[in-house]
């Protein structure tokens, strides 16, 4: 397959699948679970077929450890990136709505104080693996062997913060929400940085998961659990 087909696809699967997420999230909100069932086909099996069809083995090769002591480094910086997250919260509390977040995923995705332990589990280690697969694994290992490296981080982490649009968009005041937006893009980029360094997504899959560790840990502040 030619590096230009090869780029199409890529484009063409980053804009269906988050233009579908985008839709389910902010449209037809069907509950976590079929929420969930969707992403995977989207960050998942669409990408492995596209693989299998395009004979890479790409996506099989990212799930290979080549440096352990890379995943110990990811474990500091993932802690490190946890402590500025909840600081960021504890500094910022005042100008975020705990209230109306719980009241909007209450609304829209069937979460509640009862179910909410489950979910985070969920969103830390499954939901991060989701999203690590494909918009590092899939967009970003694959974009830089066909395009310049550059392009390639912007790309993956612009798709990476598009993609929250439609999740957070109504859970913030604007200036928390762009704050939020370049967060992700800034993290978009050190994903990528450490997956690149590796050849794997096991690093950025740790830092990520100590991310969603701080904002579930808001969550459970938010819920009354902690």
């Amino acid at each position: 397959m030619k590096k230009t087909d090869s780029l199409f696809g890529i484009f063409v699967i980053i804009f269906i699948s988050i233009s579908i997420m985008a839709i389910i999230d902010a449209v037809i909100n069907p509950g976590y679970i079929y929420k969930s069932g969707i992403k995977i086909v989207m960050f998942f099996l669409i990408p492995l077929i596209y693989i299998k069809y395009t004979g890479s083995d790409n996506l099989k090769n990212v799930f290979k450890v080549r440096n352990k002591k890379s995943l110990l480094i990811s474990i500091i910086i993932g802690l490190f990136l946890y402590m500025i997250i909840l600081g960021a919260y504890f500094i910022l509390k005042s100008f975020i709505e705990l209230d109306s977040i719980k009241d909007i995923l209450t609304e829209n995705l069937n979460v509640n104080k009862n179910n909410f332990v489950f979910i985070a589990l969920y969103i830390s280690f499954i939901n991060s693996l989701l999203e690590e697969i494909f918009f590092r694994g899939f967009i970003f290992l694959n974009l830089r062997r066909i395009i310049i490296s550059k392009n390639a981080y912007i790309i993956s982490a612009l798709a990476f913060a598009l993609y929250h649009i439609a999740i957070m968009g109504s859970w913030f005041r604007p200036f928390i929400f762009i704050l939020a937006m370049i967060g992700l893009f800034i993290g978009g980029i050190i994903f990528n940085y450490l997956d690149e360094s590796n050849e794997n997504i096991y690093s950025s899959w740790i830092v990520h998961m100590m991310a969603n560790f701080a904002i579930n840990t808001v969550g459970f502040i938010m819920y009354g659990i902690i």
